[in-house]
């Protein structure tokens, strides 16, 4: 079936972006993964290229687009040649929405230039060694000082994707104590320059998958952020995490579909090669009806993505929406990776080949944004149960 969620100017977006990733990544990403980050100068041209600019009103050096289907775009080719840009993600479809919709005038001069060019990378720092999906229950804390200049933060967060290249971390942080009538009131976000006195980048984790992206842990010990740092209203920042999170687990799903997508085309053209008993594996029957089958679970996670693409441009997507789509395309991708590996063989199983680097990457799927099982109750709330 024709696809008609992209329109002329995505198609021409899409076909730089592949032509970029073919010269500047491809080369690259083996040593990248194993390096476990992208060179800091890679970001800067991503800059260059305008990425990071996409959404970012003209004023301040972007394109001033509204759509968020130029990130579904980058993710789609990204995840086609099996690789990815690093922490990026986190610093265009996290960090920027939060400095368009709560950055004051006098922030956004100060800090979006740098947020274009890539000069100035950022990340969300919001888990805790023992708070994940219940985020009211964090623990890092930020008291104003006596005379009202500056915050002093202290604690520690972990599971931070961008975090060890990060120049400015926006630090989810209690700024009063929770009210046991309210546990979410009190939280706010600091945007914490990472050069300060007291802040520490910590060890730099060894996930299973998403090797070339850096992941941290990070304490603050009496950090001094200027009041003029804090992003938004103070107390007010769960209900700004609430807001934004349709949009994530909109790019969750986005990438759950692309890597089941990939998947598919990385068997297919495995088992046309492949020989075994005299024959194309995608000669047996078997071969035909597994593909068959996970091409008709790509189909319908498309339908379903863009359809949340289209509701999201529009301003409906709802948390129930996402949650839906997040769980239905993260949970489907699981089952068509895992059988696209099966058709593999032995060489599904070793990480030079991409369907096992797509096997390890998808896992995390199911849990960050929102585990699977906080999605089913975000939806059966939505339906009244």
């Amino acid at each position: 079936m024709r696809r008609t969620v992209f329109n002329e100017d995505h198609e021409a977006f899409r076909r730089t972006i592949r032509e970029f990733i073919e010269a500047e990544v491809v080369p690259h990403y083996p040593r990248w993964s194993e390096e476990g980050v992208v060179p800091r100068d890679f970001y800067k041209k991503l800059g260059e290229l305008g990425v990071f600019g996409i959404e970012v009103p003209e004023e301040y050096g972007g394109a001033g687009e509204t759509s968020f289907k130029f990130n579904a775009v980058l993710t789609e080719e990204t995840t086609r040649a099996g690789v990815s840009f690093g922490g990026s993600s986190v610093h265009t479809a996290l960090c920027l929405p939060y400095f368009m919709k709560y950055a004051n005038a006098e922030q956004k001069r100060r800090w979006l230039p740098g947020f274009v060019s890539g000069d100035m990378m950022t990340a969300i720092a919001m888990t805790e060694p023992g708070t994940g999906s219940d985020l009211a229950g964090m623990r890092t804390t930020a008291k104003l000082s006596a005379d009202g200049t500056h915050y002093v933060l202290n604690g520690a967060k972990t599971f931070i994707t961008g975090g060890a290249q990060a120049d400015r971390m926006l630090v989810c942080c209690r700024t009063s104590a929770p009210d046991p009538e309210n546990r979410r009131a009190g939280i706010s976000i600091l945007v914490v320059d990472t050069a300060s006195e007291g802040y520490t980048v910590g060890r730099t984790l060894d996930k299973l998958g998403l090797k070339s992206s850096d992941t941290a842990e990070l304490a603050f010990d009496d950090v001094r952020v200027p009041v003029e740092d804090l992003l938004g209203e103070e107390g007010e920042a769960f209900g700004y995490l609430a807001h934004n999170l349709p949009q994530e687990r909109l790019g969750i799903a986005l990438s759950a579909y692309a890597q089941a997508a990939a998947a598919v085309r990385f068997a297919h053209d495995y088992v046309k090669e492949r020989t075994v008993f005299g024959r194309e594996v995608a000669s047996f029957q078997n071969t035909k009806f597994v593909l068959a089958d996970c091409r008709t679970d790509v189909d319908a996670m498309q339908a379903v993505v863009d359809r949340a693409l289209e509701a999201h441009d529009a301003g409906e997507l709802t948390a129930a929406d996402a949650a839906s789509a997040k769980l239905f395309t993260t949970e489907t991708a699981a089952r068509v990776i895992d059988k696209c590996l099966q058709l593999h063989g032995g060489y599904g199983y070793m990480m030079e080949y991409p369907i096992a680097r797509l096997y390890a990457d998808t896992r995390v799927t199911r849990i960050y944004g929102g585990t699977s099982e906080v999605m089913r109750s975000i939806i059966a709330k939505s339906m009244g149960l």
